[in-house]
C-alpha cells in the first residue's frame, strides 16, 4: 500500500498515539481510521492478517449504506454501528462528519468499554483529523470556518 502524504505531518503522529491509546485500553485487536472515500489514514494493533485496503474500502461501503438507511427512515445517520461475529466484533463511528474509526474487538472484551473508549477518542481524532486536514490543505486552523457545516457546503455544491 502506497504511503499517504498525510503521513508526514506531524499532526498524523498524534492521531496515531490516539489509535495507540485506545487499541491498548479498549482491548481491541486493531484499530483503523479511514477516510469517507475508504483510504486508510492509520491503523494500531495486531493488523498483520488483515487486507488494510479491503477493509477500509467495505467499511467506508458500509457507512455509505447506512446513512441511505438513516434518510429512507428520516434521521441524519447512525453515528455508530456494532456488527456482532461468532468470534470478532466491529465497532465503528463516524468522527467529525470527516472519516470512520473502526475497532475489532474479540468476544471476551465488553461492548461497553469499547463505547467508552471510542468515545473519548472520536473527541481527540475530531481535533487532530481538523489539524491534519488544514495543514495539508496549506491552511492553518484559524482559516477553517467552523461555522459552516459538512451539510451547508454540500447545499453549495
Amino acid at each position: 500500500m502506497a504511503q499517504s502524504p498525510l503521513m508526514e505531518f506531524e499532526e498524523h503522529k498524534l492521531i496515531v498515539a490516539t489509535l495507540e491509546k485506545l487499541f491498548r485500553e479498549a482491548g481491541a485487536k486493531c484499530v483503523y481510521l479511514v477516510d469517507k472515500a475508504g483510504a486508510l489514514i492509520a491503523a494500531s494493533g495486531d493488523t498483520r492478517d488483515i487486507d488494510a485496503t479491503s477493509l477500509a474500502s467495505l467499511t467506508a461501503g458500509n457507512i455509505a449504506a447506512t446513512d441511505g438507511l438513516a434518510r429512507t427512515i428520516g434521521e441524519k445517520d447512525f453515528g455508530v454501528l456494532f456488527h456482532e461475529g461468532e468470534h470478532d466484533n466491529l465497532h465503528i463511528s463516524i468522527v467529525g462528519q470527516k472519516a470512520i474509526l473502526l475497532v475489532i474487538f474479540g468476544k471476551s472484551t465488553p461492548i461497553g468499554l469499547v463505547r467508552l473508549r471510542v468515545k473519548k477518542a472520536c473527541d481527540e481524532l475530531d481535533k487532530g483529523l481538523r489539524k491534519l486536514f488544514a495543514r495539508a490543505a496549506g491552511l492553518n486552523e484559524e482559516a477553517l470556518l467552523p461555522e459552516i457545516s459538512d451539510d451547508n457546503i454540500q447545499k453549495l455544491i
